[in-house]
This record gives C-alpha cells, structure tokens and sequence, in this order.
C-alpha cells in the first residue's frame, strides 16, 4: 500500500538530483566560454594591435608577421598561462582550505598563507642573498613560510576547537605578524633588495617565462588530481568529522595532505607572481551559489572561476589606463576585500 508514495517520492529526488546536474553542468561550461573569451581579449590588449586571426597563429609560430610570433610567444601567452594556472590554482586551494576546515572564509590570503610565503621569500631574498639566483630556494622558503602558518592554523582548529570566526582572526593576526616581519626585512634591504621585494608585494603576471610556468604548472596539476580524486570524501566531510570516519574516510591525512599541497601551491605561486590576495575566497564562492557544496562540480568550477577571474583582473590592470599598467594584488584585493566583509557579516547573522 505505501509503495506508490514512496516511489513517487524517489522520482522526485531523482528529477532535483537530475535538475541540478544539468545547471551545475551548464554553468562549468559557461565558466568554460567566459575563460575563453577572456583568454581571446588577453590576447589582443596591448600596444601592437593585430588581428585576431593572426594572434592565433602567432601562438603556433604561424603567422606571416614574425613580430607578432614573437610578441605572442615570448610576451602575451605567457602571462596568459600565468594568470591561469595561478588563478586557477589559488581557487582550487580556497576551495579545499574551505572544505577541510570547514569554514566558508578559509583561503590562502585571509588565514596568512600566502602572507606567510611572502615573508619565506623575501627572507630567501634578503637574507639569504638568494635575489639574483635561480633554482629552488625562493621557492622552497616560500612553502616554509606557509606551512608554518598551516601548522599554527591546524593546531587552533583541531587541538583547540576554536570556532571558524576565530579562525579568521587567528589568520588576520598572523598576516599581521608576518606582513610587520616582511616590511622589517625591506627596512634593511639594499636598492636592488628593495626592488625586488616590491615585487611581492604587488604582484605581477608579466614576469614569468615558460620554465616558471613548467614549475607552477606541475605543482597546480598535482593537486588537482588529488583533489579529483578526493572529490567524495570531501562532500563526505559535509556531513561532519563523524560520519566522515564512519565512512572508511581517514579525515586526520585528508586535511594534512590537503593543507600541505594548499601550501605548495599557494607558495609556488606566490615565489613566482607575487601576492595575490582573495581569489581563493572569491571564485569558490561564485561557483558554490550557482552549483552548491557538491565538489564534483565545485572542483572544477573553482579553479575555472579562479582562473577567469585572474585572468579578466589581470586584462582590466593593463587596459584601464593604458599604457600604466596597474598591479594586480591590487586588484584583487578591491574585488575580495568586499565580499569577506560580506561573508563576514552575514555569517554573524546567522549566528
């Protein structure tokens, strides 16, 4: 007698379930084309204007203009593939910071990750005297600095049990301490010191070549297989710490793991563009209000969003008062500065 209502309650989970997949599916595809577009736009913005056409093959080699090749190749697609493996990146790393944490304003910038890794560098730089050198050691500085905030931050969230706003002000402390730190070491830089670390601080797309992209492009490549791959127990943590181990999950290596390639990929990133505040907290939340907590979808669409959004920030520094082109930290910290505020806010009202 009940089996009528009860299948007819199925058929309804299923058509949601169905109705949802087809929107989270649509909007990865339109972050898709919104990549696209803004990639085509990157392309033509500078001084040498071309057409189209001929941009496109002077990312091939192909075009007849052996300048465009070589504007192409040397200059424009590198800082596009810049912005979209960093952008990329640090979306995914805000994204899985928020899941295994559990806390929606986790990111790289606003627990002082990336803070953290600005000071490993400019003490790799300074201190070290590693400016005019190349190689791992920046770098590998960088991913210290980090992972110390990570450990600080791990501890405060699982050994003491503080709630997740007093997460946040855990992590805007620390990005204190370590911003003072940071201007401390360039109080005693020399000029060329200097010029360098100005660089962190304001952070710069144009700079890389392509054996900085090889490293950067591993590191983003890794943890998005391992995020892939983790993309069930990660939805699995939704439902608290609890049901989590009941379902075979090991959460205590889940959050290390995750937290550790957070750092990697944030400090590589930051060893090799600079600062770049909020787009690990910007582009996950994007995504979550069209497609939901379900990281099938959120994954993908993190790092697309991530990447869009670097890359659009990126296009406005250079096009808004052409030929200046306006630092990119900047930027993104007027797009993210609003919507932690936002965030911040509404998450005291639900309280």
């Amino acid at each position: 007698m009940h089996s009528v209502p009860l299948k007819s309650e199925n058929n309804g989970v299923d058509a949601l379930y169905r109705k949802n997949q087809v929107k989270s599916v649509s909007f990865l595809i339109i972050l898709c084309g919104i990549l696209l577009l803004a990639v085509l736009l990157s392309l033509r913005a500078g001084s040498y204007e071309t057409p189209m056409e001929e941009l496109i093959k002077g990312i091939f080699g192909a075009s007849s203009d052996k300048k465009i090749n070589l504007i192409v190749q040397n200059n424009r697609l590198p800082r596009i593939l810049t912005a979209i493996l960093a952008g990329g990146g640090l979306g995914l790393a805000g994204c899985i910071l928020q899941a295994v944490l559990r806390n929606p304003l986790a990111s790289a910038s606003t627990l002082g990750v990336s803070q953290g890794a600005t000071f490993g560098a400019a003490f790799a730089i300074v201190v070290l005297g590693m400016g005019s050198t190349t190689g791992f050691g920046i770098p590998l500085c960088a991913f210290l600095g980090s992972i110390a905030v990570a450990l600080v931050i791990l501890g405060l969230s699982k050994f003491r049990q503080v709630s997740p706003e007093g997460i946040v002000l855990a992590g805007v402390a620390i990005s204190s301490m370590f911003t003072g730190a940071t201007t401390l070491i360039q109080y005693f830089a020399d000029e060329v010191e200097l010029s360098t670390l100005v660089f962190w601080t304001f952070g710069d797309l144009g700079s890389t070549g392509w054996k900085d992209l090889g490293s950067v492009g591993i590191v983003v490549a890794v943890l998005c297989v391992y995020c892939v791959m983790h993309r069930w127990d990660y939805n699995a943590l939704l439902s608290g710490e609890e049901t989590a181990i009941s379902l075979g999950i090991n959460v205590k290596r889940l959050t290390l793991v995750g937290m550790v390639l957070c750092c990697l990929c944030s400090s590589v990133v930051v060893s090799n563009v600079g600062l770049i505040s909020f787009i690990g907290l910007v582009a996950p939340h994007i995504v979550r209000m069209v497609v939901g907590n379900n990281h099938v979808y959120l994954i993908p669409g993190s790092i697309l969003g991530g990447a869009s959004l670097l890359l659009l920030g990126d296009l406005f520094a250079r096009t808004v008062i052409s030929p200046v082109i306006l630092p990119i930290g900047a930027i993104t910290s007027f797009l993210g500065g609003p919507l932690f505020l936002y965030l911040l806010f509404q998450g005291g009202k639900k309280q």
